[in-house]
């Protein structure tokens, strides 16, 4: 029987909590290394996404349904809907939660593989999403395991979480982050 989208979307929302750490690496023409920053992620299905980073910063990030946040000295401060890291953390957001429906709106899904180990290609479908990326490839076995997003430009942006786990419920801290 073949492995759908609703399959995939089944599977990655089941735990209602999934965190683990992260490696992003952010490829630029211009360099000849690639900037790496690493941190913590936590995605909780009713709540939103925590995004932690740990290095080289450390600068704490929320997604929810009110958007998106960033911790400073005084707490969370929301930021502008409409910037580019925005629309950037809205797309992680719906990728590993596994909204298909919500994906399928701005881009083709194109799904291969099967619940141990699916690639999930998406393709922009609208003007403004064509501008900054020409694809972004997802790959994953029980949860997501690498995003690579290709810019148009010419720069990609390869996100790891080689060691991600699920649970029943936040821990203290990270309903506490959830709350305030």
């Amino acid at each position: 029987m073949a492995f759908t989208l609703d399959d995939l979307q089944k599977q990655l929302s089941e735990p209602a909590v999934v965190s683990g750490p992260f490696i992003q690496e952010k490829h630029l023409r211009a360099l000849a290394q690639p900037l790496t920053s690493k941190g913590r992620f936590v995605l909780a299905r009713d709540h939103g996404l925590l995004w932690l980073l740990q290095s080289p910063l450390r600068q704490d990030y929320r997604i929810d349904a009110q958007g998106i946040a960033r911790r400073d000295l005084s707490g969370w401060q929301t930021l502008p809907a409409r910037s580019a890291g925005a629309e950037q953390n809205r797309l992680f957001f719906a990728v590993l939660q596994g909204d298909s429906s919500g994906l399928q709106r701005d881009f083709e899904l194109a799904l291969s593989g099967d619940a141990a180990h699916w690639q999930l290609r998406l393709t922009p479908r609208s003007l403004l999403l064509k501008q900054v990326f020409t694809r972004i490839d997802i790959t994953g076995g029980r949860y997501v395991e690498r995003i690579e997003l290709s810019e148009t430009q010419g720069d990609s942006t390869v996100l790891r979480m080689p060691e991600s786990r699920g649970a029943s419920a936040l821990s203290d801290a990270e309903r506490s982050d959830f709350a305030d």
